[in-house]
C-alpha cells in the first residue's frame, strides 16, 4: 500500500503544480523521459509537446484551475477523474480570446513503470470546450 499512497500523492502534487501554477518542469518528477500521452490528437504527445500544450492552454486560460475529483491507483495503473475551469483570456488554437468562462471534464489513465508514468490515455470532449467558447452549438436541433 505505501507504493500506492506515494503514487497518489505524486499525482496530486504534480498536477497541482503543473495545471494550476504552470510549473511544467514539475512533470519531470512524475513522467518518464520516454513518456507518451494518447488521446484525441492524431498522434501521441511526447513530454516536450505535452509541456508546450500545457503552457499554451495556461496562456489562453491564465486563471485555469484543475480539480482532481478522484484518483485511483492499483498496481501499475492510475485513473484520475478531473475537471477544469477558467476564463478564455488569450488565443488558443487560432481562436481569439472570448472572455467566456469554461468548465470541462475528463479522465486520465496512466501506466507506471517504477515511480514514473510512461504512458497516459486522456479522454474528454473537446466539443464541450468549443461550445463553451461559442465556437460551435452542441445539443441543439
Amino acid at each position: 500500500m505505501p507504493h500506492t499512497d506515494s503514487r497518489h500523492a505524486a499525482i496530486r502534487r504534480v498536477w497541482e503544480a503543473t495545471w494550476n501554477h504552470g510549473d511544467v518542469d514539475a512533470l519531470d518528477a512524475l513522467l518518464d523521459p520516454g513518456y507518451l500521452r494518447r488521446g484525441a490528437e492524431s498522434r501521441p504527445q511526447d513530454l516536450r509537446t505535452f509541456k508546450a500544450s500545457i503552457l499554451a492552454t495556461r496562456s489562453a486560460f491564465p486563471d485555469l484551475v484543475t480539480t482532481l475529483d478522484d484518483i485511483l491507483v492499483e498496481d501499475d495503473r492510475a485513473a484520475v477523474r478531473w475537471h477544469s475551469t477558467g476564463s478564455h483570456q488569450g488565443s488558443l488554437l487560432g481562436v481569439p480570446a472570448t472572455k467566456r468562462r469554461v468548465d470541462v471534464s475528463g479522465a486520465t489513465f496512466a501506466r507506471f513503470e517504477g515511480d514514473r508514468v510512461v504512458e497516459e490515455f486522456v479522454t474528454w470532449d473537446p466539443r464541450a470546450l468549443l461550445a463553451a467558447l461559442g465556437i460551435i452549438a452542441v445539443g441543439q436541433d
